[in-house]
């Protein structure tokens, strides 16, 4: 049980390749986050952190950590080590997403999507397809018994638009918004319309194929940085839940109690 007069601050950090969510829990409860670049530095990692704890005392929090960028690991646990004195829990290295693994060679699997499914099946309705709308758009399963079952990779939304603007001689690069309409009337608006509408129509087929080779119906969440523009487009998805993947480091974290052996 936690005491009323103390908080109890847990910072669960999601690296990414392109960016990184640091999410602070107190009392187990989220409140709040903030994204940083995965590539930004020490220093500046250091600032974001002391200052999403404000108003408490980040050298009290404790952090539980995944990753699926080593060098970008390396740098954020220096910094929480060096520049706040805080261990912090790696998931796959000092413990196991609790969720069985399916996949043929389990260690390919990133663990942001084990987390993820992880936190679909304790929040969330079973068999699920769990789609994360990330640098990389990744489809996960989770079947009727809790278990990892596989899934799918396919290229996202930023890397198309970088692989159009860097692959063409005449395309210029073009930020991401919601299309004002289907058929483009300028070619910027051409490859909004065709990577958020090919994205979400992609999603949609997907979806519906992996229901039928199932042959049961499925919960489909969404989660990533760009869930809620995909979800306006992709009317296949149930719910979104842009914090899955904080709220599922925040579960594995309280799971066991020894787990506080490892933050000495």
């Amino acid at each position: 049980m936690i005491k009323k007069d103390r908080m109890d601050l847990l910072l669960a950090i999601d690296i990414g390749n392109t960016t990184t969510d640091i999410g602070l829990f107190e009392n187990r409860r989220f409140t709040r986050k903030v994204k940083i670049s995965s590539k930004a530095s020490a220093l500046d990692v250091l600032k974001l952190i002391k200052r999403l704890c404000k108003p408490s005392d980040p050298c009290k929090a404790r952090a539980i950590i995944s990753s699926v960028a080593p060098v970008s690991l390396k740098n954020v646990e220096k910094v929480l080590k060096t520049g706040i004195g805080i261990r912090p829990i790696v998931v796959g290295r000092h413990v196991k997403v609790p969720i069985r693994n399916l996949y043929e060679k389990p260690l390919q699997v990133g663990q942001d999507r084990l987390v993820a499914a992880y936190a679909c099946r304790q929040l969330y309705n079973v068999p699920a397809i769990i789609i994360d709308f990330g640098t990389a758009i990744t489809f996960d399963l989770v079947n009727s018994k809790g278990e990892y079952e596989g899934g799918l990779i396919t290229p996202g939304a930023g890397m198309a638009l970088e692989a159009l603007a860097e692959k063409t001689a005449l395309l210029p690069k073009v930020s991401l918004k919601c299309p004002k309409r289907l058929i483009g009337k300028n070619t910027v608006e051409s490859i909004r319309s065709g990577i958020i509408n090919g994205l979400s129509g992609m999603c949609s087929a997907l979806v519906s194929r992996l229901k039928c080779k199932k042959r049961e119906s499925m919960f489909v969440l969404a989660t990533g940085g760009l869930c809620r523009i995909m979800t306006k487009y992709s009317k296949c998805i149930d719910n979104i839940d842009e914090n899955l993947i904080l709220k599922g480091l925040c579960l594995i974290y309280y799971r066991k109690t020894s787990y506080k052996q490892l933050i000495r």
